[in-house]
């Protein structure tokens, strides 16, 4: 207790600059510590388990907790919007450690029947990500600390899964445990993280004044956002699904990609994802310089189109054989993670920041996102039952020229409506970071 109360002190008298650097960090760490407990599965290949009504067996656990992880994206449209600040870190501690009790039941029920195990392994962990943005929002830093938060859906994937390959091959423990074991190496960090998060001070004056006092929102608060922005939300959503089906298929079937690709190096998941993780946040970072909240919600528009261009155009490139299959690996994942990171980061704060609308950004952010894993579910199934002789590394392919396009004119549309609206705003100049 003594330090904990020491460690609060000395939180207390950090700089403005200070306290946003360590949230940013505790913030990605903690979310990188939730995703051991959601994608370490996925290391796995369990090439010895049987098909269930022609499906193979992985593609039954991506199914499975893809489905649960789209439940609570959906009751989190409701529970995000009106959390009570103060029980954040209690809930999420709560919800990770059932998760892991999940993964222990996938560990010692045998297979098959343990895939619904991974159900509600993944059914509360769709409530994390708007847990620990609370603690981000409507400050002067957001864009920082926020970018530094959706790194972690960078980096976090292929270092998980770099985990888990390397406990397989480095221990006696079978592909069925190691997600268990994969969680009890980041459980105890993860307590640590969201301790520090606990400790941050709210926003200040000054972050309320620039940025819109972030509240809880009633039902009809929720009802009358909605109808407010409606056509932009639609636009949004639209390329928010696109770019959420491209990420899942990347994060769940990279093993298989790869190896489609002829490549079989476990490390090249975590060192394509680092480069990638660094890029983005310098770029995304830059953002918190721009005080101007139109300007900076235009600038990521262009971003998000910028990065459809890259998907686009890279995948035509490997297929007349102009660049290699690593570079177009990479390519891929810059454009998607320019396009999906803003969504997850700072594309709604700036809309609120613009729009002086009483709202929070978990409450837009969770209705996009149950839209998209529900895309993202829905296009898994496609693929399984329509395009079964198609293999995941051409399926990613054309998924990605189609996303390129359709995103492409969609965050377009989106750019020109909240434009038009915004001219018959009223703004109100914004506050210099001191």
């Amino acid at each position: 207790m003594l330090m904990v109360a020491s460690l609060k002190k000395r939180i207390q008298h950090l700089s403005y600059n200070q306290v946003s650097i360590l949230t940013g960090l505790a913030a990605f760490c903690a979310y990188t510590c939730m995703y051991a407990f959601r994608k370490a599965f996925a290391a796995g290949i369990y090439q010895n388990s049987h098909q269930i009504f022609g499906l193979d067996y992985k593609i039954w656990l991506v199914i499975v907790q893809v489905f649960g992880y789209t439940i609570s994206k959906f009751y989190g449209i409701k529970f995000i919007a009106a959390v009570n600040p103060k029980k954040r870190g209690l809930f999420t501690i709560i919800l990770v450690a059932f998760s892991w009790l999940a993964l222990l039941a996938f560990a010692v029920i045998p297979p098959p029947y343990n895939i619904i195990c991974l159900f509600f392994n993944g059914l509360p962990l769709g409530l994390i990500w708007g847990l620990i943005f609370g603690y981000l929002e409507g400050r002067r830093a957001t864009e920082f600390m926020a970018a530094l938060l959706s790194v972690s859906l960078i980096f976090s994937s292929g270092f998980v899964k770099t985990v888990g390959r390397l406990i397989i091959m480095n221990f006696p423990i079978s592909e069925y445990w190691m997600p268990f074991f994969t969680g009890l190496f980041f459980f105890l960090p993860l307590l640590l993280f969201i301790q520090i998060l606990e400790m941050i001070p709210e926003p200040n004056a000054l972050d309320k004044a620039s940025r819109t006092e972030r509240v809880s929102m009633t039902v009809s608060e929720q009802k009358d956002f909605l109808i407010k922005f409606l056509p932009g939300i639609i636009f949004t959503v639209i390329i928010y699904i696109m770019l959420t089906i491209i990420r899942d298929l990347r994060d769940n079937f990279e093993v298989e990609i790869w190896a489609d690709l002829g490549y079989k190096n476990v490390f090249i998941y975590s060192k394509i994802d680092t480069i990638v993780s660094i890029l983005v946040l310098f770029a995304m970072g830059l953002l918190v310089l721009i005080k101007d909240h139109l300007k900076a919600f235009k600038l990521i528009h262009w971003s998000i189109i910028f990065g459809c261009f890259i998907a686009g155009l890279s995948t035509l490139l490997l297929h007349f054989d102009i660049i290699n299959p690593v570079v177009w690996m990479t390519a891929v994942a810059l454009g998607l993670y320019l396009g999906y990171v803003p969504y997850n980061a700072i594309f709604f704060e700036r809309m609120i920041a613009v729009f002086k609308t009483r709202s929070n950004v978990g409450f837009i952010m969770y209705i996009a996102d149950a839209m998209g894993y529900l895309g993202s579910i829905s296009v898994l199934l496609f693929k399984e039952f329509a395009q079964t002789k198609i293999s995941w590394g051409n399926f990613f392919k054309e998924s990605i020229i189609l996303v390129s396009i359709i995103g492409g004119i969609s965050v377009l549309c989106s750019l020109i409506y909240f434009t038009k609206k915004a001219k018959n705003q009223v703004f109100i100049s914004p506050i210099v970071l001191k």
